[in-house]
């Protein structure tokens, strides 16, 4: 339980009441040519189930936008950060690279010359013993050449995919969360604290998956799982939590494990877009997405998330492995 009480330390749930006006409404002001959204929209329901027990169901969404004069930038923008943790992740590609060019130019060079020569050879009748041994040279270097053009070829496209992945995850980064305290903080600023489960889908995937994750609360938490839930429709997620006295321990983790909202919602669609269009999925299909402790992606898929799957393969914050299995996020 000592993962509950470090995520809890850090990210505290402090539930609010706010009417609700209009939920597809957004408020916006205009202050020295900065656009400002913003926009909270809460609803607090009290209900009872079948046992008779009091509930309270919680719907909210936001709507909000950062004030900057400047630009937002694009996510296929390749990060100076994302190249630099190319490099880190693998520091000998490069000279890999160099050596395969060098071998190209030498290549290249020779063939140039065995050229030349075989051309003076065919023009001089009393070099036409040295043919053959010059059109061998020059088989060697043209092989050489091709041979090291597809390595350096792949070797690239494996570095730019690597680059182009590490900056999709940069921006990912840089996506902003709201807790229900009302704080705002980047997703970077989880690393080394929390594994994310994003889930963009209809309000009625969002709420299921809610269910389906009940009895996984506490080994989640225990494995630092915070989800964040994105709605794709113009339906707002709800959330039915048991007040009642006896389950109020249960309740307070279950608000712990889903205490996280997406701030700046068009931001957030537009990288969820961008990723379903590369793994050419539809664009209307429900999705999850795991992430590791660093804040690298670790799994993806379509549908409901295997929470069940996730509390078997991932390790606990804390406890007797923790040292041992810091950075390790179990299978992908």
């Amino acid at each position: 339980m000592a993962a509950v009480a470090q995520v809890a330390h850090f990210l505290r749930w402090e539930p609010r009441n706010f009417s609700l006006q209009n939920s597809r409404t957004k408020n916006c002001s205009t202050f020295s040519h900065q656009n400002l959204w913003f926009g909270k929209v809460s609803l607090s329901i009290y209900g009872y189930g079948c046992n008779g027990r009091r509930k309270r169901s919680y719907s909210s969404a936001v709507f909000t936008c950062s004030a900057s004069n400047k630009p937002s930038t694009s996510s296929d923008e390749i990060s100076s950060t994302a190249k630099i943790r190319s490099e880190v992740l693998t520091p000998f590609r490069s000279v890999r690279m160099f050596f395969y060019l060098a071998f190209i130019a030498s290549a290249g060079l020779g063939s140039l010359i065995a050229v030349s020569q075989l051309i003076g050879a065919l023009a001089n009748p009393f070099r036409s013993a040295e043919v053959p041994e010059i059109l061998k040279g020059l088989g060697i270097d043209v092989a050489a050449v091709s041979i090291f053009a597809f390595l350096y070829s792949r070797e690239n496209k494996a570095k730019n995919a690597q680059i182009a992945r590490l900056s999709r995850e940069e921006n990912l980064a840089n996506l902003k969360v709201r807790i229900v305290n009302r704080k705002t903080i980047p997703i970077s600023s989880l690393r080394g604290i929390a594994r994310l489960v994003i889930l963009a889908g209809p309000s009625s995937f969002i709420a299921e998956s809610f269910k389906l994750s009940e009895p996984f609360t506490a080994d989640l938490l225990e494995r630092g799982v915070l989800v964040v839930p994105l709605t794709t429709d113009a339906e707002l997620p709800t959330f039915e939590f048991d007040e009642s006295e006896e389950m109020k321990e249960m309740t307070s983790k279950r608000k712990k494990l889903w205490q996280l909202l997406p701030f700046d919602i068009s931001q957030w669609s537009k990288w969820i877009d961008a990723q379903k269009e590369l793994a050419n999925v539809s664009s209307d299909s429900p999705v999850y997405m795991s992430l590791r402790m660093d804040g690298r992606v670790r799994g993806s898929g379509v549908g409901y998330p295997p929470w069940g799957a996730f509390v078997a393969q991932l390790p606990q914050v804390k406890g007797l492995w923790s040292g041992l299995l810091d950075g390790m996020d179990g299978r992908v």
